[in-house]
């Protein structure tokens, strides 16, 4: 028993010894090659071998001869494992290389491909997260430029609404000041009327402002879809009057919700409104609530004729405002961009799609929890 201890100390001395060795020349050369890593740590383990065999050699003072024939045996294994090392580390190297060629692309704005070849499953794995983020990365880039084309979009529009109005109060005040008014009063009800349209577009602005910042506050209260349709079908029903359009709400459901009353009235009345606007007279717009997989669904429906296919896409666009057929003359295209804001606030999902003669939103809002 005291001979095996002595040999398992001697053994491991020298064992220990050769691995302090490899680890200090592994931070020595920890900037250099993979290949010159992994030929460092198969040097060490079997410098680590040869150690050990050697020290318990010299503690049961073998013969010359059996001294010669360990030392030859391990140094015959080390050669082997050094070789060996060194074609696995050039593998290992030449996959990684291939690899950060392939990840310049990035910089070129371009997509990421994998290299063909087997390579270890770590560079595997590797490949499949740059292609991963390669793909969300051309995503951002495309929402980018879409955000970026909106926003010209909206401003060359927002510049259009304003200047129209404030070009009729300058003319209807200049009227009002040099006395040439024929009907005063009708000049001053006019003035109110653009002044509101002003008031209302740049309240529309800030809303939408105030929701891209993620700065909308929301106060959540339980609520029940059949008051809150109700009360927006009734802020509508002047508006379809005055187009003769019929408004009909007798598919709502009496489902809880957990969301922000004033918030959720915008939305209905927004797209209530849009839909009233673009749907002719005589037509017919209709709301439903019902239950859904995902939770509660609200839907308004129009007699708009549709949407064109490619203009679906763009139809929650901030400025978004269609052909010139189906745009109000008071709309800035923010109706439906504020609508998707707030919705998507409530972790929620606005959609729409097109449907026999006219088109479908929907809206999709979680239910209040029991």
């Amino acid at each position: 028993m005291r001979d095996t201890l002595l040999i398992a100390l001697y053994a491991a001395a020298g064992a220990g010894v050769t691995g302090l060795a490899g680890a200090g020349a592994l931070r020595l050369l920890r900037r250099r090659s993979l290949t010159t890593s992994l030929a460092v740590v198969a040097a060490v383990g079997v410098v680590a071998m040869l150690a050990g065999t050697l020290a318990v050699a010299w503690a049961m003072f073998l013969s010359p001869h059996d001294l010669t024939v360990v030392t030859t045996v391990v140094a015959m294994a080390a050669a082997a494992s050094l070789a060996t090392a060194l074609l696995l580390g050039r593998r290992v190297v030449a996959s990684s290389r291939e690899l950060a060629v392939a990840a310049r692309s990035f910089g070129d704005d371009g997509g990421f491909t994998a290299p063909d070849g087997p390579a270890p499953a770590e560079l595997e794995e590797l490949g499949r997260e740059l292609a991963a983020t390669s793909a969300r990365l051309a995503e951002s880039r495309d929402r980018e430029r879409a955000l970026e084309t909106s926003r010209r979009e909206l401003v060359a529009w927002i510049s259009h609404d304003l200047r129209t109005p404030l070009a009729g109060l300058r003319a209807m005040s200049e009227a009002l000041e040099d006395g040439v008014a024929t009907d005063p009063d009708r000049y001053l009800r006019q003035i109110r009327t653009e002044v509101e349209r002003l008031d209302a577009m740049v309240g529309d602005l800030f809303e939408l402002s105030r929701i891209h910042a993620g700065t909308l506050p929301l106060t959540p209260s339980r609520i029940s879809l059949y008051d809150l349709i109700g009360d927006a079908l009734a802020g509508a029903d002047p508006l379809a009057r005055e187009h003769g359009v019929r408004l009909v709400g007798d598919r709502v459901e009496p489902v809880p919700v957990e969301v922000d009353g004033k918030e959720m009235s915008r939305v209905l009345g927004n797209l209530l409104v849009n839909a009233i606007r673009r749907t002719p007279a005589d037509g017919t717009v209709a709301v439903a609530a019902e239950r859904s997989p995902e939770g509660v669904t609200v839907s308004v429906t129009d007699g708009c004729g549709g949407i064109p296919e490619e203009d679906l896409p763009r139809v929650f666009d901030t400025g978004w405002r269609g052909t010139h057929a189906r745009t109000p003359p008071a709309g800035a295209g923010l109706g439906l961009a504020i609508v998707r804001g707030i919705v998507e606030a409530h972790q929620g999902r606005a959609t729409v799609r097109n449907i026999p003669g006219g088109c479908r939103f929907e809206v999709v809002l979680p239910t209040a929890a029991s």
